[in-house]
């Protein structure tokens, strides 16, 4: 019976120091060390020494290793892959992957830029009754078209903008026959057929739908890619302002913008840019993609912030670290500005994915301007340690000051830019 005692509370002890232990912040540190580890050349990398560990390589090409009392330091030397092997008194207890990658680097922007973007086919944004001789009614709607939906033909024929629409609609009616519709609803193509009324007071035949072809607006440039002249932009999609669907781009022109004035931001109310497309309306880049990282496309050339000109590294998402850092942006004029902000938090991701980071507004400059992170202010590119981090994105509307970024990996990933270039080994390996 004694030895029973003996044995649960020799018993219970253990439990409670194991998960002590297993919860204990040094281990939670040593367990979370990813199992693989991605630098460029020059990046390095620490790791807490939370448990009495040794380190080593596999080998010494790729990798210089550098132990002290508290951290374990791996710096990324020559492009290629290699191991960390983590030991604890001799037994092996931890195996990383890690792989170097060649030097990246891109010019960060900050410039305010006008966006017109032109869909594909029309987009149909609301329903309107038309007064008939048998009273009111949308043709469009009884139809089954829906508000969000992109007309794209008419019987057959390919409809690129609203001017394409207004012949087919006239000979329907006149000729007393139904068009015969084709709509992109978000996955799906959708047929039907529609029938125009005759508006009774100016007797013309119309459709009972709001329709655009195009859209326009303000963001800020986040990035350029000297060796492709690739650019990204706004680090969110563009939606329409009445449906607030993304709109699918045909193709679309970037121009430089001048703010003209700020609407500060309050609790409730984010605030807003006020600007207006240069007077020249130079056309400085071309818009291919729409996507919710951004927009991205092709610029004809460099076009200089005034601030950072020259090519800088990026960072990846599992190196970012909270703290301080800067954003890019123009409050004024067309004048490219530094203001300091903090990181408060950042997400390691694997794979692509909106809302990395959350940032807050510090510069008192700023704040006194702007009251914070405004609309228009998306796209602004985020600086810490002299590299880019990411893009402004969202901000909380019960929160001016802060908001939400997005790793520049994944904006750099759909603008079809291919940072993880192989190493020479591996070029010859292939």
């Amino acid at each position: 019976m004694k030895r029973n005692v003996i044995r649960l509370i020799l018993g219970t002890i253990l439990l409670v120091s194991f998960i002590s232990i297993s919860i204990s912040k040094p281990y939670q540190q040593f367990f979370t060390i990813p199992e693989k580890i991605t630098l460029f050349e020059g990046q390095s990398y620490d790791i807490p020494r939370t448990f009495p560990v040794s380190a080593s390589l596999t080998n010494k090409d790729t990798l210089s290793l550098k132990e002290t009392e508290h951290t374990i330091t791996i710096d990324g030397q020559t492009a290629g892959t290699n191991q960390l092997l983590l030991d604890i008194a001799g037994f092996p207890v931890k195996k990383v992957d890690v792989e170097i990658m060649n030097d990246f680097k891109v010019i960060p922007g900050g410039q305010s830029i006008g966006v017109k973007l032109n869909t594909v086919g029309v987009l149909v944004v609301g329903h309107h009754l038309i007064q008939t001789s048998n009273g009111k009614n949308s043709p469009g709607e009884t139809a089954g078209v829906k508000v969000g939906d992109i007309i794209t033909e008419i019987n057959g024929n390919t409809i690129t903008k609203m001017s394409d629409v207004a012949q087919y609609v006239q000979q329907s009616g006149e000729e007393h026959k139904p068009m015969d519709l084709v709509i992109k609803r978000e996955n799906e193509t959708v047929k039907t057929q529609l029938m125009p009324q005759k508006d009774k007071i100016e007797q013309i035949y119309k459709l009972g739908l709001y329709i655009r072809d195009s859209a326009a607006g303000i963001g800020t440039m986040t990035f350029y890619h000297p060796d492709t002249k690739k650019y990204g932009a706004l680090g969110h999609v563009i939606s329409d302002s009445d449906t607030r669907k993304p709109i699918v781009v045909k193709d679309g022109q970037v121009v430089s913008s001048t703010v003209t004035s700020i609407e500060k931001g309050s609790n409730g109310d984010p605030g807003e840019k006020l600007a207006r497309f240069s007077a020249n309306k130079e056309i400085i880049g071309n818009i291919q993609r729409n996507s919710p990282f951004g927009i991205f496309g092709s610029l004809k050339k460099q076009v200089p912030n005034g601030m950072m000109d020259e090519a800088i590294p990026i960072t990846l998402s599992h190196q970012v670290k909270e703290g301080p850092a800067q954003i890019l942006t123009v409050v004024d004029g067309t004048k490219v500005e530094k203001f300091d902000v903090e990181i408060l938090s950042t997400i390691p991701q694997k794979f692509p994915a909106i809302k990395g980071m959350v940032l807050k507004v510090t510069d008192k400059e700023l704040l006194r301007k702007t009251g914070g992170i405004v609309q228009g202010m998306s796209g602004s590119p985020i600086i810490q340690d002299g590299k880019l981090i990411g893009a402004v994105t969202h901000v909380f509307v019960n929160d001016p000051t802060s908001g939400y970024g997005v790793h520049i990996e994944w904006m750099l990933h759909e603008a079809g830019i291919n940072i993880y270039k192989k190493s020479n080994s591996d070029r010859k390996a292939s």
